[in-house]
């Protein structure tokens, strides 16, 4: 069949899977037109990334049936979806760094010259594909010396070099400035007007707004609505996908900011190679307020959160928490001393995987009186607080039994933030504080860090969603290359301004 006259690119029919008794995808059609920019949306845990693998040969479903080019067929596995044409971006990129990027795009599918693989013809292939699409990637460069909106270029080239017609593309601006995230958003619309497709798995909103043609809306494992995007609206959207009107604006107190209580004074540090990756930091943050860290991963936000809480090494300067130096406090003296500590890696470094919602709740304080019966654990106090927990913060699980592997990344951002908030702070450091999650959990987390400043708790928030620190923010601090660069508040600066001082241009207010 010729593919160019087909308008059905891939085809979903009544698409049901199962793990065991759970449910993940409930009877989901869909279908992708050629040339389309299809977006999915849904909550954590609403089945997209399960139906997306199915796509890709991942997963068999259970029932249903799968048409690519309006011909049916069964997906066997990712090589298999490939061969098909169908290519995906996944958010954790699978490069490997010491590679440059023409050996990653051609792994596996190297081109010969005799018994040798063709380095030359190779470049140029990769050179050509790059400047077709304007991608503007250098074929030669190795791949830990790019930033990350070139990585996910270089990702983006080894679909197409494999020959992909549809593209699926999760959560892909993540970790994007509004500049890349701008281009990344062109080079999409350059990819449909040549006649390939898109599968745009994204929770923004505006986004969607923005490129796509199309949005299939799924909650809790079925299908709620295809939509036309230009005859929606994000307020529409976002009811489709929670399933209820969710006001967007979050009430703030008066900003009033009482007495310091974080202060970090010249603070230097080193990595392990003796690179610079801290360099003359200078910050507070008073009670009472939310001082935003705005910039593009990778440029010392974690050794600086990681400084305060001594998980990593600082050799210059000090670090102060209500007047008090932490140069020589382990990191349980800094969380007594009032500390809560919400990081990034929420499976690395927040939760013990294979526990239950129970034991995480008091992973911090498990030790103290309170939680013990002489040397054994207080085990139905412990229990009935995480009953409560699961109320309070709107955990959703079956019940405090649930192991938390088990559960999507919102619920288990909110037992974490349910752990440290209980804890009572004075400072809360919050780290990627709604990465991946759904609008809805998002609106949830940010109305928690709100309710803690306007009670009087010091918030450093450290993101990489610049609607975030705009929204959430009292002071923005911009860094860059582990300098401070510039300081600014939302009412006075724009998205792109800050983008650019993310991307060392430009400077904030002094």
């Amino acid at each position: 069949m010729n593919q160019t006259k087909v308008k059905k690119v891939l085809e979903l029919k009544h698409i049901t899977k199962k793990f065991g008794d759970f449910v993940a995808n409930d009877d989901i059609s869909l279908t992708v037109g050629r040339g389309e920019i299809h977006a999915l949306l849904g909550e954590n845990g609403a089945g997209k990334s399960t139906l997306m693998n199915v796509v890709f040969g991942m997963y068999q479903p259970d029932g249903g049936a799968i048409s690519v080019y309006e011909n049916e067929t069964k997906i066997e596995n990712p090589n298999h979806a490939i061969h098909l044409g169908i290519g995906m971006v996944h958010q954790h990129f699978k490069l490997i760094e010491n590679f440059t990027v023409t050996e990653n795009i051609i792994l596996g599918m190297e081109p010969k010259d005799g018994i040798r693989i063709n380095m030359k013809a190779a470049v140029k292939e990769v050179s050509d594909i790059s400047t077709k699409y304007g991608l503007k990637v250098d074929p030669t460069s190795k791949i830990e010396n790019l930033p990350v909106g070139m990585q996910q270029k270089v990702e983006i080239l080894k679909c197409l070099y494999r020959g992909a017609n549809l593209l699926i593309f999760d959560e892909p601006t993540a970790v994007l400035t509004p500049d890349e995230i701008g281009e990344l958003l062109q080079i999409m619309k350059k990819l449909v007007a040549e006649g390939k497709s898109i599968i745009l798995i994204t929770h923004k909103l505006k986004e969607i707004m923005q490129v796509a043609n199309k949005c299939t809306v799924i909650r809790k494992g079925k299908f709620i609505a295809s939509v036309d995007v230009a005859e929606t609206n994000e307020e529409e959207l976002a009811e489709l996908m929670v399933g209820k009107n969710l006001s967007r604006e979050i009430e703030k107190a008066a900003y009033n900011p009482q007495a310091t209580v974080l202060e970090i004074k010249q603070l230097t540090s080193f990595s392990a190679s003796k690179k610079r990756v801290l360099d003359d930091i200078n910050l507070t943050v008073a009670a009472g307020e939310i001082l935003g860290i705005a910039g593009v991963d990778g440029n010392g936000q974690s050794e600086l959160v990681e400084a305060i809480v001594k998980m990593h090494a600082f050799e210059e300067g000090d670090i102060l928490i209500n007047g008090v130096s932490v140069k020589e406090k382990t990191t349980r003296e800094i969380y007594e001393s009032g500390v809560s500590y919400v990081p990034a890696d929420r499976h690395k470094h927040g939760l013990v995987l294979d526990n239950n919602i129970a034991e995480n709740l008091i992973l911090i304080e498990y030790y103290k009186e309170k939680h013990n019966q002489g040397i054994r654990l207080d085990k139905v106090r412990m229990y009935q607080e995480a009953r409560e927990a699961m109320q309070n913060y709107d955990i959703r699980a079956k019940n405090e039994y649930t192991v938390v592997r088990g559960m999507s990344g919102g619920n288990q951002q909110k037992v974490i933030l349910s752990r440290e908030i209980s804890r009572d702070p004075k400072l809360l450091i919050i780290v990627q504080p709604t990465r991946g999650l759904d609008i809805g959990a998002i609106d949830f987390i940010h109305r928690q860090i709100v309710r803690l400043r306007d009670k009087g708790v010091a918030v450093l928030l450290v993101s990489f969603e610049l609607e975030e620190i705009l929204t959430l923010s009292d002071r923005i601090a911009i860094i860059f290359d582990g300098k401070i660069v510039g300081e600014t508040k939302p009412e006075t600066t724009t998205d792109r301004e800050l983008g650019l001082m993310m991307a060392g241009k430009g400077s904030g207010e002094e």
